[in-house]
């Protein structure tokens, strides 16, 4: 099977033959007995340039201690000695022999506990301890019962197995205060352990600082506690701190605080230094874990770096490594990130062939990656093996099928799936169970079963959320019932849903909509308790006397007000509700100012051979209005017999869900009207072309002396 594995990785990552490529902060691997080629990749890290770059290689072959110096003068980032280091028993070097290694290939053992005959005795006090009052005095009245007398290696016992660590803190405290015996390393360690439990880095840190302090040595499970308790209370800075101080004591850190330390550098984005480290390691021996691997994965798939993935991948391969469940589910939810859905189904086919189950966690992936994509084949393939199979199901995963179901137009499928959810009491549909449904019913059109559901709802007590509101009232406009729309908006406030910018464009795209003046203003009602300001400026530009500077001002602002995602689809709105009004001159201003404002780039792109127009992301009404925007423009330009291309095209684009409306077909309408020379590609679905002759022929005849069709 691991062949298999090797093999279907070979064909989808091939490895390049040559490392001339690899960016300076690589260390090169050396193994002479089994030379190998290194996988190239380029690290896309947001994070800043090592302090001290590393010098151009001497011509001469650098031995091997050489290339792996110690990671605190390369790696690390030099800083002022601001902490005690341990002073170390000089030791003899032979110069024939490598230098240090990187990491300590084993845990440093901890030293057995001595012989204890009392040990059930001192079990049972400390089972007494930790069932005693959490205050001070009731604790201390307890201690007084210790059995027989305390020792070192009785009261260590006690300490490790006191659970709360606000107990564990306070007899550390009491040890201390009667002077038994000698405080060392390991009474703080275990402390630490305790405290690390508890989320209490800041008192792990004044517990550092006292043995620094008392010049009781830290030793590396002292570190590797300090830095793994800043890992789990977030302090990513912190953990990097104790890490380098770590380093510059000469201690060397072993294979637990190696995998939190490169966990802590991904989180932080530090690409380059994650991969410096982990280089070194192997270099020294370290053979990474599963940890290690999903760690690396996770941090390319945020960074969105495919190569970096692929890297990953002939990393396990080179090294033996095998991947568990976990790394195939960090591995396939990263090729989602990177929108990679081919390697995604090939991670999964592996999973599936190398003998493991698929979880939940596993198949959420995959089906988010399905819908993204669109793969309707894909998607019901899966969906039949799941069934098949048996393989897990919970309540993300039901959901997650409906919402793709819903982004691919399965009807049938999302409404045998909504069934079964509603026959088992452990699914319930939910709200946004009912969403993806209404967004399967309202883009399909049938508002007669988005209301069915919108009233069971009700009944079974299911609140609607803001999408579902959105889905619903933009299925109710396109319908033209405007009575149930308003009905639905009403009880969506009332229950107290906030409004947000996707509800108000909709509104605004059911405003354009509206063929008489009652229920424009009725939806314009509805708009003006969700957002006024968009209500104030509707009136603005349908105003003949609001100057070109007014209107830019005030959308500015608006503009401001809004969401990213939703600033291009009020646009198009705003422009769809000025052309319905016959205000083509105001739609053009508002092309011009979302044009001006960064919400359509790439609308026009032009080579020597071809000019084209691309409105994908247009509404109907926007993309006429950049259409006959750009015959202007081309007008002026043949007016003044300047050059043009051989080619001109539109693109539409086809649409890849199921029920898209079809820019493309109104598009194709506008152009018959116009009596443009533009006609669909054969090879291209939603292509528009026309050739330089014949637009230059039909631009003289229509357009002598205008710059705009209308």
């Amino acid at each position: 099977m691991a062949a298999r594995l090797s093999t279907a990785l070979d064909v989808h990552f091939a490895v390049p033959q040559s490392d001339s490529k690899r960016p300076n902060f690589f260390p090169k691997r050396v193994n002479h007995q089994n030379p190998r080629q290194r996988f190239l990749i380029s690290c896309k890290s947001s994070s800043k340039p090592p302090q001290n770059p590393p010098q151009s290689p001497p011509k001469k072959t650098q031995s091997l201690s050489e290339q792996l110096q110690p990671l605190s003068t390369t790696t690390l980032p030099k800083k002022d000695q601001t902490f005690p280091s341990s002073n170390p028993k000089s030791t003899w070097v032979n110069p024939s022999k490598p230098k240090r290694s990187v990491l300590s290939p084993q845990r440093q053992k901890r030293s057995p506990h001595a012989f204890n005959p009392q040990l059930r005795e001192l079990k049972l006090f400390a089972k007494k301890l930790n069932e005693c009052d959490n205050s001070e005095g009731a604790f201390l009245s307890v201690l007084e019962e210790f059995p027989h007398r305390p020792t070192r290696e009785n009261s260590l016992l006690i300490l490790n197995s006191l659970k709360p660590w606000q107990k564990a803190q306070l007899f550390f405290n009491w040890i201390k205060t009667n002077n038994l015996f000698p405080m060392e390393t390991i009474f703080y360690n275990v402390l630490m352990k305790s405290l690390r439990l508890g989320g209490q880095f800041e008192l792990i840190e004044e517990l550092a600082d006292e043995m620094v302090r008392n010049e009781i040595p830290l030793d590396n499970i002292t570190y590797s506690t300090i830095i793994s308790s800043a890992r789990r209370c977030y302090r990513f800075d912190k953990a990097v701190d104790w890490f380098e101080r770590m380093y510059r004591t000469g201690l060397m850190p072993d294979e637990v605080t190696y995998s939190a330390i490169l966990d802590v550098y991904a989180k932080l984005g530090k690409v380059e230094e994650v991969v410096s480290l982990y280089e070194r390691g192997v270099a020294s021996g370290w053979k990474p874990d599963m940890v290690t691997f999903s760690v690396l994965a996770k941090m390319f798939g945020v960074a969105g770096d495919h190569e970096g993935i692929k890297y990953v991948l002939q990393e396990m391969k080179s090294v033996g490594v095998r991947p568990n469940l976990v790394v195939y589910n960090t591995l396939i939810e990263a090729m989602g990130r990177v929108g990679k859905p081919a390697f995604a189904r090939s991670l999964f086919e592996d999973l599936v062939a190398s003998g493991l189950t698929p979880n939940e966690k596993t198949l959420t992936a995959l089906v988010k990656i399905y819908g993204k994509a669109r793969w309707e084949k894909d998607a019901l393939k899966l969906w039949e093996e799941m069934k098949s199979k048996n393989w897990p199901m919970d309540f993300i995963l039901y959901n997650t099928l409906l919402t793709m179901f819903a982004d691919i137009g399965l009807v049938e499928e999302a409404e045998q799936l909504f069934v079964d959810m509603k026959r088992t009491e452990e699914y319930s549909p939910d709200s946004w169970s009912y969403t993806a449904m209404l967004n399967i019913y309202g883009s399909g059109g049938n508002v007669d079963k988005a209301m069915e559901l919108f009233e069971e709802m009700s009944e079974v007590g299911v609140e609607l959320n803001v999408m579902g509101c959105t889905c619903l009232i933009q299925c109710l406009g396109k319908a033209g019932r405007i009575d149930e729309l308003v009905r639905v908006f009403t009880v969506s406030i009332e229950q107290g849903i906030k409004p947000d910018d996707r509800l108000c464009g909709c509104l605004l795209s059911v405003v354009s909509l509206c063929d008489n003046r009652e229920d424009m203003e009725r939806v314009l009602t509805c708009l003006q308790q969700a957002n006024p300001r968009l209500v104030a400026f509707v009136k603005l530009i349908k105003d003949e006397k609001s100057t070109l500077d007014t209107v830019k001002e005030e959308f500015k602002s608006i503009l401001s007000d809004t969401k990213d995602d939703a600033r291009r689809p009020i646009c198009n709105c705003l422009i769809d509700i000025c052309r319905s009004k016959n205000l083509h001159e105001r739609a053009h201003d508002l092309l011009y100012l979302g044009t001006l404002y960064g919400l359509y780039p790439r609308l026009h792109n032009k080579t020597p051979g071809e000019w084209s127009l691309n409105v994908r992301t247009l509404s109907v009404g926007a993309a006429l209005t950049a259409l006959e925007e750009w015959m202007g423009t081309l007008a002026k330009i043949v007016k003044r017999g300047e050059a043009l291309p051989e080619l001109f095209s539109a693109q539409t684009g086809s649409g890849t869900h199921k029920f898209a409306q079809g820019l493309s077909n109104s598009f194709a309408s506008h152009l018959k009207q116009l009596g443009a020379p533009f006609k669909q590609s054969e090879d291209k679905a939603g292509c528009f072309v026309a050739t330089r002759e014949d637009l230059v022929l039909w631009l003289q005849s229509k357009i002598p002396s205008s710059a705009v069709i209308s």
